[in-house]
């Protein structure tokens, strides 16, 4: 604490004034990170390629805020000290993006988070073409095109 009131030009106790000690600061660091995600997710679900858009938000907001990204999830959320609403705000643009459905932007939190983590630890090789290998684990979320499907002759709906 001593050293955030250093950078803030302020003294130690008047942190205390505000925040009871360093986990409450913590909670409310990752309050404004979900904050700060849903604003942009809430942005992404207004362009052509919502799911694509929030996919280059969470990536953005991790490269640019690695530590506080590793705090948001390095380990157990604990819930019940967020700001009120403040991650239910963040989620709901995703099930939006994935057509309501939460087993499936769970999934697609799993595959952002994953390839976010890798790259912040420096885990794929020099070359990769990471937007390529985002582009394809998207794709694996977005429902086909409805031009794409048509009918048997059984009478069931089938993928060409």
């Amino acid at each position: 604490m001593r050293r955030l009131a250093d950078r803030l030009g302020i003294r130690a106790p008047s942190i205390y004034k505000h925040l009871r000690d360093k986990r409450a600061l913590e909670d409310a660091l990752i309050s404004a990170g979900f904050a700060e995600q849903a604003t942009a997710f809430e942005r992404a679900l207004e362009g052509d390629d919502p799911l694509g858009g929030m996919a280059r938000a969470y990536r953005r907001f991790a490269r640019r805020n690695p530590h506080l990204y590793r705090l948001m999830t390095d380990r157990p959320l604990r819930r019940d000290r967020l700001a009120p609403g403040v991650e239910e705000r963040a989620v709901g643009p995703v099930v939006t993006a994935v057509g309501g459905d939460r087993d499936a932007a769970r999934a697609v939190w799993a595959f952002a988070h994953g390839m976010v983590i890798l790259e912040l630890n420096g885990r794929f090789p020099p070359r990769a073409h990471l937007d390529a290998a985002w582009e394809r684990g998207l794709a694996a979320f977005r429902p086909a095109p409805a031009s794409r499907t048509r009918t048997s002759g059984r009478g069931d709906s089938t993928r060409t």
